[in-house]
């Protein structure tokens, strides 16, 4: 993290974050880990992907993630995404069949890459940016959840007229800083296999979502396309 790279915009609302108690605390334990060799995900460039694919200006939607993927050459940066040819893991699979069955579209999504829902406005923002391989939830209660409740209430305070997507518990909480009065909040249990049929199948969020935007002179956002 000595090389922060972040677009221009959310650096303007973020800095003085980078030079908090907490932030040098984190900035120490990144270093301390890597300096034993342990193996951290994503690379470090892609901490801040998701806030460098989706300038402030161009947020329309906002889904919140947890940690990253754990596994080698998953997590590079969005939520729930993975690069392309890597196989989909199960809870983006699901969040297909929810878009497939909710926009009433083939479920033939060419691969996991999530980038061009980026590119449209949506934020893949996690709670956690870094985890240690193998090890999920290793990164948690370092810091990075105040970094990224920060983003949540830079968003909510400058921009109106979002989607926020909170799917279970975790992002239900990590969102009670959202003002609903500005923007749309949509919840619903999490996508993964141990929940998923608790309620997110059927939330039908994405069609939602998009009316919403329509609603509010918006272009909605094509969940079908995943190629730039």
């Amino acid at each position: 993290m000595a090389d922060i790279q972040l677009e221009a915009g959310w650096l303007a609302h973020l800095q003085s974050e980078f030079h908090q108690p907490y932030m040098q605390s984190l900035r120490a334990f990144l270093r301390a880990e890597k300096d034993k060799g342990k193996i951290i995900y994503p690379k470090g460039n892609e901490f801040f992907a998701a806030l460098n694919s989706t300038p402030i200006e161009a947020v329309k939607v906002v889904i919140l993630g947890q940690d990253p993927y754990h596994s080698p050459g998953q997590a590079h940066g969005l939520c729930f995404s993975v690069r392309e040819g890597v196989a989909p893991p199960p809870s983006l699979v699901n969040i297909f069949k929810e878009i497939s069955s909710d926009l009433n579209i083939p479920n033939d999504f060419p691969h996991g890459c999530l980038s061009n829902w980026a590119q449209q406005g949506v934020l893949l923002l996690n709670s956690v940016l870094s985890v240690e391989q193998n090890q999920a939830a290793s990164h948690q209660g370092k810091g990075w959840e105040t970094f990224t409740d920060r983003v949540i209430e830079v968003l909510s305070r400058e921009r109106e007229g979002c989607v926020f997507l909170l799917w279970g518990s975790y992002a239900q909480k990590k969102g009670s800083v959202i003002d609903s009065t500005k923007h749309l909040v949509l919840k619903a249990p999490h996508p993964s296999p141990l929940s998923s049929y608790r309620g997110f199948f059927g939330c039908k969020h994405f069609s939602a979502c998009n009316e919403y935007l329509q609603n509010h002179g918006k272009t909605p956002i094509d969940w079908a396309s995943l190629n730039s």
